[in-house]
């Protein structure tokens, strides 16, 4: 039973996706502080996003260090949750850690949560704490692209292949909440060291989603209509 709602969540969650896309390319834009003109930070991010993507594509991949990031993504939200984690490994084939308890953010952390991403918006936050604005933002906005570039692109490649952590909760309900939470935690940055400010995020992000959910029951209703109409005529040809 929880696995079959778990599936209707994660199918109710689809335009959710597209409208949290949609709020990160609005976000995007509004760095600058003008609508659809892209400023140097948001160029820098797209660049980061790019270059990492270049690596990919022409360099050998650095597993092992994904795997790092993975296990230790695993061992802090067992912290946060109040688990103790122990007997860290890593190689370039895998790896694990062990934990006493488990749930299914601590499951599916780490590909939701990107590790570098988190590790640079740390510094980033606490460098922001003491100078205001904070300095070579681009710079900053190059690296949050190039560390989400390098999370994103080992999780889609982990996701291809069988991974017990996410079958465990359902593929639609897991393959969903980690496209929405990846960007979500990007959109929290741009609010927090930007002029972009949470309330503006928060107003685009309320208005996306909406139109989503909206586009979709008009795409429902109008099937309906479809069906009925059709069965009216069935009904009346055959009368």
């Amino acid at each position: 039973m929880a696995n079959f709602l778990r599936l209707l969540l994660g199918f109710a969650l689809l335009p959710m996706c597209w409208g949290f896309l949609r709020s990160l390319l609005d976000a995007v834009l509004r760095v600058s502080g003008a609508d659809n003109a892209f400023s140097a930070e948001s160029i820098s991010l797209l660049g980061g996003i790019a270059s990492f993507g270049f690596c990919w594509s022409t360099i050998s991949h650095p597993i092992r260090t994904y795997v790092f990031g993975h296990e230790l993504t695993h061992a802090l939200w067992g912290l946060l949750f109040g688990a103790r984690p122990s007997d860290v490994r890593v190689s370039e084939s895998g790896g694990s850690v062990r934990l006493t308890k488990s749930n299914f953010l601590i499951t599916l952390a780490p590909y939701f949560f990107p590790f570098y991403t988190f590790l640079v918006i740390v510094v980033a936050l606490v460098t922001y704490a003491f100078l205001r604005p904070l300095p070579c933002l681009p710079l900053w906005m190059f690296l949050i692209g190039f560390t989400w570039s390098f999370h994103v692109l080992f999780t889609l490649q982990t996701l291809t292949q069988r991974q017990p952590d996410v079958k465990l909760y359902g593929r639609i309900f897991s393959w969903t909440f980690i496209f929405i939470a990846n960007i979500a935690l990007v959109l929290v940055f741009l609010a927090s060291v930007t002029q972009l400010g949470f309330a503006d995020l928060a107003g685009i992000v309320v208005q996306r989603v909406f139109a989503a959910y909206m586009g979709v029951a008009g795409c429902v209703w109008k099937g309906i209509c479809i069906l009925i109409s059709w069965v009216s005529n069935s009904s009346t040809a055959t009368a």
